[in-house]
């Protein structure tokens, strides 16, 4: 008798929560495009694949989609650890990388996935009105190149503005550099044109919060980038862009961040349900 009640006060003050824990499964090298096409192209059928981290059992939860960094010829796909068991899905993305193609092959890969995330999320048990874009410095750029530029995932019919939300860290908002490069331009001359997220600011996109290292420490004006992006898009009309800056961190500023895109997503999906 003294140990069935030794047990239920354990239980239910939390004591035996490790019982309760959420399982999560981790699905490797899944291709986001097409048979067809996969099987067009070797470097499609070898780069274009994501992993996926999600809880089992579990129905309607959040996803962030994550990009990897590496300035769009390096970099590989991965599950940051810093997102693991917050009770949602982390889906990471390859994508082709320059030499091999050059723009916007980039931003095609990064679309087809956001795409491919969409139409099967469900299928894992998760929420298609829930899907988070994210990425630090490329990883970034593509983020908001998928989420403000409707084009790229209208061409699978898909709404940008389902979008629940996008958090770039340290993302390049003017043309990117090796874009620029592909184009003998250096990277000290800002270019804003189509391929750059300044280009297609609006009133409509889905929330928006930049997070960036220090202005004195990180990479050629990306703070003030940011900060003329999060402007624009406010004098535009959109009232839900915030920005971030992480005093004291350079580029390399991922560490502080993760805490950040967790505490968005989860406000934001607070959002959604009142």
């Amino acid at each position: 008798m003294k140990k069935n009640l030794l047990l239920a006060f354990l239980i239910s003050s939390g004591i035996l929560v490790f019982a309760q824990k959420q399982e999560y499964i981790t699905r490797l090298n899944i291709p986001y495009y097409r048979d067809f096409i996969n099987k067009s192209d070797p470097y499609i059928n070898v780069r274009c694949v994501l992993d996926m981290y999600y809880p089992e059992k579990a129905k309607g939860f959040s996803t962030i989609i994550w990009f990897h960094g590496g300035g769009l010829t390096a970099g590989y796909k991965e599950i940051p650890q810093a997102l693991k068991e917050k009770g949602f899905c982390v889906v990471g993305v390859n994508y082709r990388l320059y030499p091999k193609v050059k723009a916007p092959a980039y931003i095609e890969d990064a679309a087809a996935a956001v795409a491919w995330v969409f139409q099967n999320i469900k299928n894992f048990g998760g929420d298609s009105t829930l899907i988070f874009l994210s990425g630090h410095s490329a990883g970034g750029y593509l983020s908001l190149m998928v989420g403000l530029d409707m084009k790229w995932l209208k061409k699978y019919d898909i709404d940008a503005n389902r979008i629940a939300g996008l958090i770039p860290l340290s993302g390049q908002a003017i043309t990117h550099f090796t874009v620029r490069n592909e184009r003998g331009i250096p990277e000290t001359q800002p270019v804003i044109d189509d391929l750059a997220p300044l280009y297609h600011v609006r009133a409509d996109a889905p929330p928006l919060l930049l997070i960036t290292g220090d202005r004195e420490m990180e990479l050629l004006g990306r703070y003030e980038e940011n900060a003329y992006l999060a402007r624009m898009m406010k004098i535009a009309g959109h009232n839900q862009t915030r920005l971030i800056e992480l005093g004291g961190y350079g580029h390399t500023m991922t560490e502080p961040a993760f805490p950040l895109l967790v505490k968005e997503v989860l406000r934001l999906v607070e959002e959604k349900k009142k």
